[in-house]
């Protein structure tokens, strides 16, 4: 009976674990403070970002929400790889020098954009030359986002190297976490009856 445990528990673990580059769409979110930038700085600014990757149609659609500034919007984007997830810095992988329509010159606001990853205009052309190309790119920025290596980072005109950021970190799907609670309420179900034998 052990056996089968065990058996149930490295299944359930193993098809969790599988990396959800194979799914067409995948979702990574993040909190931007101005305690997450590098060096930390002192901004009551925050916001949140969606980040939407559809690998099958090849968009990303993003959305932004932010307030609190102390400077003026200058640029955002996002970078990536950090050497480490969730810490350092690391060059532009998007648009330079901003998203286009980004809004600029304020305090708040919000953002909601798709961009259509095959076209050069979405990218920092030095990270596509870098990754070999187009393809290369979008499989950089993928497995940055998965391995919680790539940032979102608003600039202003008070923090020039950024005001608020946050590392995208990817968002389990619900199947995923239902699959995940099935096999957690198995594993209960099995082992309070072996307990009462």
């Amino acid at each position: 009976m052990n056996f089968r445990i065990g058996l149930l528990a490295l299944g359930l673990a193993l098809f969790v674990s599988v990396p959800s580059t194979f799914a067409g769409i995948l979702v990574y979110q993040s909190q931007l403070t101005g305690a997450a930038e590098s060096p930390p700085v002192d901004s009551p600014g925050t916001g949140f970002t969606t980040l939407t990757y559809d690998t099958t149609a090849q968009t990303m659609r993003l959305e932004v929400s932010f307030s609190g500034l102390l400077g003026n919007t200058t640029v955002a984007h996002i970078h990536a790889a950090t050497r480490l997830p969730g810490v350092g810095t690391a060059g532009v992988a998007t648009r330079t020098p901003s998203f286009e329509g980004f809004p600029a010159g304020v305090t708040f606001g919000s953002y909601d954009r798709l961009f259509d990853m095959t076209l050069a205009t979405s990218w920092n052309a030095s990270y596509v030359n870098a990754n070999g190309g187009i393809p290369g790119a979008q499989v950089a920025l993928v497995a940055a986002l998965n391995a919680g290596k790539a940032y979102l980072n608003i600039h202003t005109s008070r923090f020039s190297g950024g005001e608020i950021r946050g590392f995208l970190q990817a968002v389990p799907e619900p199947s995923t976490i239902g699959l995940a609670l099935f096999g957690a309420a198995g594993l209960v179900i099995v082992r309070r009856r072996r307990a009462g034998k």
